[in-house]
This record gives structure tokens, sequence and C-alpha cells, in this order.
């Protein structure tokens, strides 16, 4: 007999909802030559969005319930340009869809997990996020995205 929590008791007990793989981060350097290729794949841009504070311009490309986001810095000091000038363009990060990151960054805080963002903070499209430090998960930037009414 399988006695592995169920997901609505795992969401009970933590205080918050995994939903979904969000969304894909990939950092370009130019963002409209990017595109073509996917284009290419039948997939166009639902949306542009420069993003001030992080220095990026983004496009989303919607995929099934997900999205890929390309990302192109607009400041050499950005997060996204210094990826690019230390590992060149791919993957920059994984979004994990949430129901409420505020307890999903207080969970794992708790137990140690290393944080970038303490809190949440609005990211593209309005959706409020927070990263988790890529030491802390294995070598890889993950971004807690929660989207919908309580972002």
């Amino acid at each position: 007999m399988d006695m592995a929590p169920s997901l609505h008791d795992l969401s009970e007990a933590l205080g918050f909802e995994v939903l979904k793989i969000d969304h894909l981060g990939i950092a370009v350097r130019d963002l409209e030559g990017a595109l073509a290729p996917y284009r290419l794949l039948g997939l166009d841009v639902h949306e542009f969005e420069t993003v001030e504070d992080q220095g990026v311009r983004t496009a989303v490309l919607p995929l099934g319930e997900s999205r890929l986001e390309l990302l192109e810095p607009t400041r050499p000091d950005s997060p996204v340009a210094r990826f690019l000038e230390k590992r060149g363009e791919g993957i920059h990060h994984v979004a994990i869809g949430v129901d409420d990151v505020s307890s999903a960054l207080l969970h794992l805080e708790s137990r140690g997990v290393e944080l970038i963002d303490r809190a949440p903070r609005r990211g593209a499209g309005g959706a409020m996020i927070a990263f988790l430090h890529p030491r802390a998960m294995h070598g890889v930037l993950l971004e807690l995205c929660q989207r919908g009414p309580h972002s």
C-alpha cells in the first residue's frame, strides 16, 4: 500500500502549493535574432516587456501551460549581462509556479535553503518572484513565481 502523502496533504503541511514549471528563462545577447529559430518551431511572442530594475528586456513565448522567456540585458551591469559574460547564451533559470511565494520563502529559509531574495518582488508580467541561490539547488538558479489574483 502506497503511503506517500497526496499533493493536497503536502500543500497543507507546507503552507503553499507547487503548481507547475512556469517558464524557462533563456539568456540571449540579441532578442530579435534569438527569436528566429523559435518562430520556425511555430512559437510566437505573446509579449515584450522591459523590467527596468533587473536591467532586462523579455520576450514571452507561450508553450502549452508553460512558457519560454528570452532575456536580453539592457545594461552591462545587469544579472543577465553578467551571466552572458561568464557563461554565454543558454538556460539562465527555471521558474516554478507556486500559489504563495512568501510562504514558500519562509518555509525554505526556515530549513536552511540559501535564498537570493528574502521577500518577493515584482517580475515580468506582474508576477511576484523570488530566486533561490544556485548553491542550494545544485547549480540551478531557481525562481519561485506567483501569478494571478495574489500577485
